[in-house]
Formats: structure tokens, sequence, C-alpha cells
């Protein structure tokens, strides 16, 4: 039975909540996790927002456009929960992780733009812009679902990896990837197999899956040999992989 490669705690751990809050990172890192993702926006004055979607309301007390509006008027705002619930949490900015994440620790900055690659471009950009001031950048990557972003976080030097849809590795995909510098994709789960990892793999690229919660699931991807796993519960996931296995030692 395969174990679970390196759990990365989506949005912080979404299931700590609300999603890229400081409450979520502080109860994700007081408890087993191997790597962290967030999503982030560009705000207005330059500025990169550790928010999950750049239309505001979505997650915040706040409404219009991130890139349409000023850091200080989001950071005054409220995150809402997965419900729409407003909480007590409010927003952070890039810089406000360095003090609170583990040198070294594994993380991912998801560029979010809706359906705007010249913004999703000139968000990687701040990005890396902002990645230059950290003292220790390892373990950090750009992921994107806009080829733009990975290719201009690539072209600076940092990681990065596409987020994609499709279970077909093309051709096409495979050069892009190689001809940009960009090292991995992440694959929604209930796309991956066999095949596709080792096409992937054969191409040079690192594979991570998309969202997962569910053990048997997780063990599923695991089987195929992906590098990590994406997860809301990344604890959970590990303590009943852990459990389980004490279990069967047992028995």
């Amino acid at each position: 039975m395969a174990g679970l490669p390196p759990l990365y705690a989506h949005r912080f751990g979404r299931d700590k909540g609300p999603d890229s809050s400081r409450r979520a990172l502080r109860r994700t890192l007081a408890g087993p996790v191997d790597g962290l993702e967030t999503d982030v926006c560009l705000t207005a004055d330059g500025r990169i927002a550790v928010i999950h979607d750049p239309w505001l309301q979505l997650g915040t007390t706040i409404k219009g456009w991130a890139h349409e509006t000023d850091w200080a008027d989001i950071e005054a705002s409220y995150l809402r929960d997965r419900h729409g619930v407003k909480t007590a949490q409010q927003p952070m900015v890039l810089e406000d992780l360095w003090d609170q994440i583990p040198n070294g620790m594994p993380l991912q900055l998801e560029v979010k733009a809706h359906g705007d690659p010249d913004l999703a471009a000139r968000t990687a950009e701040a990005v890396c812009d902002a990645l230059q001031g950290r003292p220790e950048r390892h373990g950090v990557e750009v992921i994107s679902f806009h080829a733009v972003a990975c290719e201009v976080a690539a072209a600076r030097g940092e990681d990065a990896r596409l987020v994609v849809w499709s279970d077909v590795p093309t051709p096409a995909l495979l050069d892009w990837a190689i001809g940009h510098g960009v090292g991995g994709v992440c694959v929604e789960p209930q796309l991956l197999h066999a095949r596709l990892v080792e096409d992937l793999r054969l191409g040079g690229l690192s594979v991570t899956s998309g969202t997962i919660n569910d053990l048997e699931l997780a063990r599923r991807a695991a089987a195929l040999g992906i590098d990590a796993i994406t997860s809301d519960r990344p604890g959970f996931l590990r303590s009943a992989e852990v459990a389980e296995r004490a279990q069967t030692l047992a028995g």
C-alpha cells in the first residue's frame, strides 16, 4: 500500500478556516503538514493580497475587484468563511507570511485573475518582486491556471507550476513547459491516471494533485507516484494514515 506523498494545505488548510487566514495558518502549522498553498491577487496599489478571489465579495466583506481596490481598503475588510459568513479574520499581504512560515517549508502561491492574462502577468511580476525581499526564498513556487503567469515566474527565476484541467499531456504542453522553464503541473484529482502521470514524468515534469480530502482518494493518487497532494485537511489525512498503519501492524 503506497504511503501518502507530501501533503500541502489548500488555502492554508481551509478546514481550519476561513480561507488563507491567520487562524487557518496557525492551526494548520500546529499539526502535521508538509507544505502550504494560498491564492494571491494584485491590488490597485501594487500589493499582493493573500485572498482566494479577485472578485472581493466572494471571500471578503468588501465589494469590487482587487486590482481596482487599494490594499488599505481590503485590509480593513473581513474574511468570509466557506458559507459566506463574516468572520473576525482580516486579509494579509504576502509580506505578512514570512515571519509565520518556517524557512524552507514549501509554499505555493496561486496567481488569480478572472479571464485577464495581462492581469495574471502583472500579478506574477509583483509576486516575483515581493519574493526578492524575502530572506529565505527556498521552497516557494508560483502556480496558476494562467500559462502567462507561469512563464513570467519562470523567466524571473522562480519555480513555476501550471494548474491543468486536462488528462491529455499533448506535445504542445510539454514543449511549452520545457521551453519556458516551467517545472511541473498540478492536475485535478479526477483526471489523474497512470498513463497521464507517466507521460508527464517522461516529459520531465513534476506532477501534483488538486484538492483531495478523502483518505482513500489520497491513497489512489499516491499509488500513481505523484509528488504531492493538496488538501483542505492535511493534518487529518496524515493522522488517519498513521492510525491506519498502526492498526494494521497491531493486527
